[in-house]
């Protein structure tokens, strides 16, 4: 067995910010959930831990597999931590797919290896966190690689044709930034919906999903149709890969894990970058979530439980989620096959080629997640 460590972001768990304002007292917490009001402010910091067992079942010829790490880092919010691993790997270490920035675990395995297996335990720093939107101010701007990387389209995520088309119909007579965006967040609310059957959390092909006219799917493809809609604009966006890691404190079941197991409970948050308010978080898909899932579910948008989370998923979101990365097009470094549209889940390859990271019956993994002290 060889065990080794790295440490992404050195300090990240250490030195937080004596700035953070005081999370809401445990009362308020209570009336918030008895009310069904959604409504997170800038919150303490909060430790997690999350373990992850891959297993191959079925090896063939050259195992490898690639398990993500965090990358994202955004110091309001989330801070990534240390890695450590266990394997019977000929190789393990954190790998970076330059292209795309997203990190990863790379376990490569000797040909014949019985039983390969690897587990890799995360840690991360978060809170709950949100931008007042009726106070504009002056965040550091964007630098000009930064802009270009986040306006830019991607395989999955064009911002011509049908995406920019109905982009502009969207924000028609709007001005500002912040107005152009609350006509895309409004839209997506209005026209999409959370669909039960779309596997593991979409595929994220929005011209597709636009071309089809039928606007159904799961996070990876409401969030990124949002994120490309607001990228024809010319305003920065980005979608945030990650996972659900503890309850919701708020009183609503859908937006939180709700077991130790986290291993489906992968979800992708949205970004947009305002000019007089920096990162701002939105997430129109989990507004479609608390619709069709918040018991006793398929709600209507105004319900008092919707009307809740619309208003602050536009500008706020809570802490219960631990941060992967940002990237699109992404290239498993060792592997010369296609490039991921993102990397969210566990993946491995053998000489049966990429595997299926939602088939149990040849990729195993299992995901726990714990908050933790520091």
């Amino acid at each position: 067995m060889t065990t080794r460590r790295d440490l992404l972001k050195a300090g990240a768990l250490a030195g937080l910010s004596a700035g953070a304002a005081a999370l809401l007292p445990r009362a308020a917490f209570a009336q918030a959930a008895e009310a069904r009001v959604f409504a997170p402010t800038v919150g303490n910091w909060r430790s997690f831990q999350i373990t992850t067992t891959v297993e191959i079942l079925k090896p063939a010829g050259k195992v490898q597999a690639w398990l993500p790490v965090a990358s994202f880092s955004n110091p309001d919010w989330f801070k990534p931590g240390e890695n450590t691993w266990t394997t019977n790997a000929r190789s393990a270490k954190i790998v970076r797919d330059a292209r795309s920035g997203a990190d990863m675990l790379h376990v490569a395995w000797a040909e014949g290896e019985p039983a390969p297996k690897v587990e890799l335990v995360s840690r991360a720093t978060t809170r709950d966190f949100a931008v007042d939107l009726t106070k504009p101010g002056k965040p550091t701007p964007l630098t000009a690689e930064d802009r270009r990387r986040n306006t830019a389209a991607t395989d999955l995520i064009p911002t011509d044709g049908i995406v920019k088309a109905t982009s502009d119909k969207i924000v028609a007579g709007k001005a500002s930034e912040l107005d152009k965006v609350g006509a895309i967040f409004q839209w997506i609310v209005e026209n999409t919906y959370r669909n039960a059957a779309t596997r593991g959390c979409g595929i994220g092909d929005i011209a597709a999903l636009l071309k089809s006219g039928d606007l159904g799917g799961k996070c990876a493809d409401l969030n990124a149709l949002f994120v490309g809609l607001v990228r024809a604009q010319g305003i920065p966006a980005r979608d945030v890969y990650g996972l659900r890691v503890v309850p919701s404190r708020f009183g609503y079941k859908s937006l939180g894990a709700n077991s130790e197991i986290v291993t489906k409970a992968q979800h992708c948050r949205a970004e947009v970058f305002l000019s007089e308010f920096g990162w701002t978080p939105m997430d129109p898909a989990d507004v479609r979530k608390v619709v069709l899932e918040e018991p006793p579910g398929k709600l209507a948008l105004d319900d008092p439980k919707v009307v809740a989370a619309r208003k602050a998923l536009f500008g706020s979101w809570e802490g219960n989620w631990f941060a992967y990365n940002t990237a699109h097009d992404v290239a498993l470094p060792g592997f010369d096959g296609p490039h991921l549209g993102f990397l969210m889940y566990p993946q491995a390859v053998t000489a049966s080629g990429l595997l299926d990271c939602l088939d149990p019956d040849n990729f195993k993994y299992t995901i726990r997640a714990a908050e933790i002290a520091v």
